[in-house]
């Protein structure tokens, strides 16, 4: 009877050990596992009746319409900028962002200081089931948004939502 138990126990071992080695799928950093991704809703703007009927602009196909949503430009218009649709930066932002001075290689310093953190931490152990070693590198970097929400909470900032 020992002996039956004891192959069991030996054959319930043996399949959760092969089920820990099985592959596990490629981790795609801010991917959307499953459902909408709540960031890509973008509401349309509440429709306006014109002064006149009679004095519209002709139709333009492929234009854009005052109901469509602009979030750059309302983003713009809540940071204090101008929302002008003119394709380029909002002067004020710009200078406000670099008043502090500007590094024109940052992206190339950002770059490189980024190669050499991942190379760091490649130099950890490999194992077969890691494929993606990009989330291992960065996990103690990632905020966790329930902590930061408490944080946020204790210093009297509203928080809207939970995360």
């Amino acid at each position: 009877m020992q002996l039956k138990a004891l192959g069991r126990l030996v054959g319930i071992l043996a399949f959760v050990g092969l089920a820990a080695c099985a592959p596990k799928r490629d981790l795609t950093p801010g991917a959307v596992i499953s459902g909408p991704d709540e960031f890509a809703i973008v509401p349309p703007k509440p429709l306006e009746a014109p002064e006149s009927f009679a004095a519209l602009p002709p139709p333009t196909p492929g234009g854009a319409n005052l109901s469509d949503p602009n979030p750059k430009a309302d983003a713009i218009i809540a940071l204090g900028g101008r929302g002008e649709a003119t394709g380029a930066p909002d002067g004020g932002i710009v200078s406000y962002a670099s008043r502090f001075g500007v590094d024109p290689t940052i992206r190339a310093d950002l770059a490189a200081r980024d190669e050499s953190f991942q190379k760091a931490r490649r130099a950890l152990p490999k194992w077969p089931w890691t494929k993606n070693r990009y989330e291992r590198a960065y996990r103690g970097l990632a905020l966790d948004p329930w902590q930061e929400w408490e944080r946020l909470r204790a210093l009297g900032v509203t928080v809207p939502t939970a995360p």
